[in-house]
Parts: structure tokens; C-alpha cells; sequence
């Protein structure tokens, strides 16, 4: 599947589910508790999570779940870049640009 394909079918995911008709600030409010999911996933990756209230996981189980929050990330930036008609190729394109400009005198003394 590519990433015109996923878009895509979030889009029609979500529709189906209800939640593309949240207002988008309670969006950002979710993309933000994804975010943290994210951070304590890698935390769970990289030192543990050291609470006797939680199973420690294998390296394997905490790399699913660091893969499982990563889609719900990337899940609720779709939904904001489909709210605004933004395509991710579009997103992918503006980000290398930004990137190859602000960095490009650095790029070429290495």
C-alpha cells in the first residue's frame, strides 16, 4: 500500500467510524495523547518503564506497540491534512524542501 492509498483509506475509515467529524481541536488533542503514547513506547524501548503496576514486555512486544502508536500518530495528522485537503505526498514534498533549503550550505561542506 502506498501513502496515497493509506490517506485514502483512512479517509474512508474514519468517515465510516465517525471520528473525521470531531471538531479539529479535539483532534490536535488526540494527536498529542498519541505523541505521548509514542514517547512512553520508546521509553519502554530504551530503559524500561519501572513500575510494578506494568508488565516489563519483551523488546519485541515494546517495538509492536512503539509500531501500533506510531500509526495512531500518523493516523491523526492524515485526518488533519484531509481536513485542509493536504495530500501526504504533498506534506513529504514541502518537508524535503523546507529541510534541503534551510540545511543546503551545511549539506555541501560535508
Amino acid at each position: 500500500m502506498n501513502v496515497t492509498e493509506f490517506q485514502q483509506w483512512v479517509k474512508e475509515y474514519y468517515e465510516k467510524r465517525g471520528w473525521s467529524e470531531l471538531d479539529i481541536f479535539i483532534r490536535i488533542g488526540f494527536l498529542a495523547e498519541e505523541t505521548g503514547e509514542v514517547a512512553r513506547a520508546i521509553r519502554a524501548l530504551e530503559i524500561g518503564r519501572d513500575r510494578p503496576d506494568e508488565n516489563e514486555g519483551t523488546y519485541e512486544e515494546n517495538k509492536r506497540e512503539l509500531t501500533e502508536e506510531l500509526g495512531d500518530v500518523i493516523g491523526n495528522v492524515i485526518v488533519i491534512a484531509n481536513k485542509y485537503n493536504i495530500s501526504l505526498d504533498e506534506v513529504f514534498l514541502a518537508h524535503k524542501k523546507k529541510l534541503s533549503e534551510r540545511y543546503s550550505d551545511q549539506d555541501k561542506q560535508k
